[in-house]
C-alpha cells in the first residue's frame, strides 16, 4: 500500500485537475468553478473539455463560494477552487453560513497550500487553513500524500454528499501510492507497523515521516507510521490504537502546529488515551519567500528533524 519514496511523481494539483475531467465525463452533474486561478489550480483542465459546466468567477472568492452553494441547492456537485490562502481565508463567513451551515454539496479544492508555494512567500502560504477549516461544523478535511491518493480522494469526495475542504500542494510529491490505494472518510492509512513510537503524518510530510522511520531503525527504534489523510472525521481508533501500543505519538503537518493534525491527535489522545504527543509543524510564525526544500529545513519539517522529535517524545513516556 505505500512506503519509502519511490521516486518524484506529479503534483497533487495535477493529479486533481486530471481526475476532476475523468469525473466529469462520468457524472454530468460536476460543476466546476474557480476564482482566476485555473490554470494554477487545474482545473483548467476540466474547464477545456466541459466549457458549459465550468465558470470562471474573477478575483471574488466569496462569491465563488455563494454561487456554489447556490448551484449544489439544484442538485449539482459543485468543486470551487483557489489557492488555499484565498480558498479559506476571504471566503470564511460565506463557506461557514452559505455551505456548511445549509450542508450544501459544495467541496472546496484548495490547491498551493502550506509553505510548498514556496517563492510567492508568506502573503501566500496558508498554514492555518485546515484550523480555520476543521473547526466549522460539518466541514469534512482532508489532505492527501500523492498524485494517487489525490486521485482516490477526489473521487471519494465526489460521491459523498456534503461540504469537504480539500488540501493540494503546488511542488511535485513523491510516489508513495499505488492504485490499489482505497481512501475511506475517517480513516488513517498504516504504511509501516511499529511500537517504540507513532508518527502520524500528512501531506508531504507523510513522506519525510517514512524517511525518519528509516534513520530511526538503524538505531533499533521501532516507528509506526500512519498517513491521516482524513483530518477531520480523524480515524480516532486508529489514533488510539497507536497510543495504547506505542505509547507516545509525533504529528508531522506543513501547517501551524496550533489547530492542524497536532491539534486534532492531541484533542483525541487527551480525552482517549493521555499519552505524549509531539507536534512537528510551523511554530505560530508566518512563512517566508524561498525554495521549498530549504523552507521545509528552516521551518524544522525534513526527516531528521522528525526523527529528533520521536526521541524526544520516546524519553517522555512514562
Amino acid at each position: 500500500m505505500g512506503g519509502p519514496s519511490k521516486g518524484t511523481g506529479i503534483a497533487t494539483r495535477e493529479a486533481y485537475g486530471e481526475e476532476l475531467a475523468k469525473l466529469g465525463e462520468e457524472n454530468k452533474d460536476i460543476i466546476v468553478l474557480d476564482a482566476d486561478l485555473s490554470t494554477s489550480t487545474k482545473t483548467a483542465v476540466f474547464g477545456k473539455k466541459f466549457p458549459d459546466r465550468f465558470f470562471d468567477m474573477g478575483i471574488a472568492e466569496q462569491n465563488m463560494i455563494g454561487v456554489a452553494a447556490g448551484i449544489s441547492f439544484t442538485g449539482k456537485t459543485v468543486f470551487a477552487s483557489s489557492f488555499a490562502m484565498f480558498a479559506s481565508g476571504r471566503p470564511w463567513e460565506q463557506i461557514r453560513n452559505a455551505v456548511c451551515h445549509n450542508n450544501a454539496n459544495v467541496k472546496i479544492v484548495a490547491t498551493h497550500g502550506g509553505i510548498s508555494v514556496g517563492e510567492d512567500g508568506a502573503s501566500h502560504q496558508a498554514l492555518e487553513d485546515i484550523a480555520i477549516m476543521r473547526a466549522i461544523p460539518k466541514m469534512k478535511v482532508i489532505n492527501p500524500a500523492d498524485g494517487a491518493a489525490t486521485r482516490k480522494i477526489i473521487r471519494e469526495v465526489a460521491s459523498d454528499f456534503g461540504p469537504t475542504y480539500v488540501r493540494l500542494s503546488r511542488p511535485k510529491f513523491p510516489i508513495l501510492y499505488d492504485d490499489s490505494y482505497s481512501f475511506k472518510i475517517g480513516r488513517g492509512n498504516l504504511l509501516d507497523d511499529g511500537s517504540d513510537c507513532a508518527i502520524i503524518a500528512i501531506g508531504y510530510e507523510v513522506n519525510e515521516s517514512l524517511k525518519a522511520a528509516e534513520m530511526l531503525k538503524a538505531e533499533g527504534i521501532s516507528v509506526r507510521v500512519i498517513d491521516m489523510a482524513s483530518i477531520k472525521p480523524l480515524d480516532s481508533g486508529l489514533v488510539l490504537k497507536a497510543a495504547r501500543e506505542c505509547g507516545c505519538i509525533v504529528t508531522a503537518e506543513e501547517h501551524s502546529i496550533i489547530g492542524g493534525l497536532g491539534g486534532a491527535v492531541a484533542e483525541c489522545v487527551s480525552a482517549g488515551y493521555p499519552v505524549p504527543v509531539v507536534r512537528v509543524g510551523v511554530k505560530d510564525v508566518f512563512g517566508e519567500s524561498g525554495d521549498f526544500l530549504s523552507l521545509l529545513e528552516k521551518f524544522g519539517l525534513t526527516a531528521p528533524h522528525i526523527a529528533n522529535a520521536v526521541r524526544a517524545a520516546i524519553k517522555m513516556k512514562a
